[in-house]
C-alpha cells in the first residue's frame, strides 16, 4: 500500500516528477489557470491565499478546491472539501525544487487526517492518476514551454469493459499496434489526428501530434463512480491552436457520439420502482 500512515492520524500520498525549466518556467505550467490547462485539464486557478482553483474534468465533474498558502516560485496548496460524500477535508501541496542542470522536481503530496483507512482507497486513485499527466507535463515542458495552449477534452461512457473500449478505441483511430517511436495518422472517417508515439502503458496512450496542431495527444481508458470512460485529450499550441480546437471539437464530438454511443434510458417506470424500493 502506498498510503503513508502517520501518528497524528494523517494520510497521505506523494507523487514527484523531474522536468526541464527553471523554478519560473515551472512555476507557470504548474500553478496557474493557462498552465496547467496546457498538460492537465481545463483549469483556473485564483493565484493568492483564498483565491478558487476549478478543474473541468468534462461533463460536469468539476473539482474544486481553495488556496490555502501561496509562495511562487516554490510552494502553494490547496484545500478541497467536496471530493467524495461525507470526506474528510483533501489537503493537495505542490513543491517546485530547483537542480542543477536547469530541471526542477515537481512534487505533489494529497493528504488527510483519518482514523481508519476508509478513505485509503481514494487517495491511491488520485495518486495512480499522476504518472501519466506528469508524462505530459514533462513533454510539455520540453517541446512547448512558455507556450499557451488550447485543450480539447473528449469523453464518453463505453457500454463495454474497460480492456475492451481501449482497444475499440485505438483500432479505431489506427494505433492498434503503435510501439513507441512510430508515426500514425488517422484513417478515413476519423477527425484529422498525426503524430509519433511517445509512450504506451495500459489503457493509455500518448502522441507528440502535428495534426490537428502541434501538440500533444492523451488517450486512455479508465472506471470513474463505476463506469467505464474513454477520454481523448488534445493539447495544442502555437498561433492556430485555438482555431484548430473550434473547427475540430464538433467533429471530434460526432465522432465520439457515434464510436460510442451514450447507454439508452431504463423506461422511467423502472426508476420509479428503483425509487420506490430505496425509499423502504
Amino acid at each position: 500500500m502506498s498510503v503513508k500512515i502517520e501518528p497524528s492520524g494523517r494520510r497521505l500520498v506523494v507523487v514527484e516528477v523531474e522536468v526541464p525549466g527553471t523554478p519560473e518556467e515551472v512555476w507557470q505550467a504548474i500553478a496557474t489557470g493557462p498552465g496547467v490547462s496546457c498538460w492537465f485539464v481545463p483549469t483556473e486557478i485564483e493565484e493568492h491565499v483564498g483565491g478558487a482553483i476549478v478543474s473541468h474534468f468534462g461533463q460536469g465533474m468539476d473539482a474544486r478546491a481553495t488556496v490555502t498558502s501561496w509562495e511562487p516560485p516554490h510552494r502553494f496548496s490547496a484545500e478541497s472539501r467536496d471530493w467524495g460524500k461525507e470526506a474528510p477535508a483533501l489537503a493537495t501541496e505542490w513543491v517546485v525544487e530547483p537542480r542543477s542542470g536547469g530541471s526542477c522536481v515537481v512534487r505533489v503530496v494529497h493528504s488527510l487526517f483519518a482514523s481508519d483507512d476508509d478513505w485509503d482507497g481514494q487517495l491511491e486513485s488520485v495518486e495512480s492518476g499522476w504518472p501519466r499527466f506528469f508524462r505530459i507535463l514533462g513533454l510539455y515542458l520540453t517541446h512547448y514551454r512558455g507556450q499557451r495552449g488550447s485543450n480539447l477534452r473528449l469523453l464518453a461512457a463505453a457500454s463495454e469493459p474497460e480492456p475492451k473500449a481501449w482497444e475499440s478505441l485505438i483500432e479505431a483511430l489506427g494505433l492498434g499496434g503503435a510501439a513507441v517511436g512510430l508515426r500514425r495518422s488517422s484513417p478515413t472517417g476519423v477527425p484529422p489526428l498525426t503524430g509519433c508515439v511517445e509512450w504506451r502503458g495500459e489503457h493509455a496512450l500518448l502522441l507528440r501530434l502535428d495534426e490537428p496542431a502541434p501538440g500533444i495527444g492523451s488517450l486512455f481508458a479508465h472506471i470513474m463512480g463505476g463506469k467505464v470512460f474513454v477520454v481523448i485529450d488534445l493539447y495544442l499550441y502555437d498561433d492556430q491552436a485555438a482555431e484548430a480546437a473550434a473547427r475540430n471539437e464538433p467533429l471530434w464530438n460526432a465522432w465520439m457520439s457515434e464510436r460510442f454511443p451514450p447507454p439508452a434510458e431504463k423506461p422511467k417506470d423502472t426508476e420509479d420502482k428503483k425509487d420506490v424500493e430505496g425509499n423502504q
